[in-house]
């Protein structure tokens, strides 16, 4: 079963950084094209950063220069580092995976937490 895990989420001070890490399962990793979402209270998911399976990256313009998605596929783990964190990053993040083959099955981690406070 594909199974999506997110973890490094917590709190940070304005300006800091954090990385978070999304481990895959179910050998689909390979195949797929990964993405982080994030959804603050009272808001609609959106997307933050994806990546394809050769590494083509694209970013929602409220993080160009600050956050970098990467993947490495012998870890079946996608990144997000994120970098000048601000108050409006404040979302639970969520790890997606959409496979190019096929249907193009689509899997969601649970999220993980990322509070930017002083």
């Amino acid at each position: 079963q594909v199974q999506l895990v997110e973890s490094g989420g917590g709190l940070v001070q304005p300006g800091g950084s954090l990385r978070l890490s999304c481990a895959a399962s179910g050998n689909i990793f390979g195949i797929s094209n990964m993405g982080w979402y994030r959804q603050a209270p009272g808001k609609e998911r959106e997307s933050v950063a994806t990546i394809t399976t050769h590494s083509s990256t694209n970013y929602a313009d409220s993080v160009k220069g600050r956050f970098t998605i990467s993947r490495d596929n012998a870890k079946n783990t996608v990144y997000l580092q994120m970098n000048g964190l601000k108050p409006e990053d404040t979302a639970v993040y969520y790890c997606n995976s959409r496979m190019v083959v096929g249907l193009g099955a689509e899997y969601w981690g649970q999220g993980t937490q990322v509070t930017v406070s002083s």
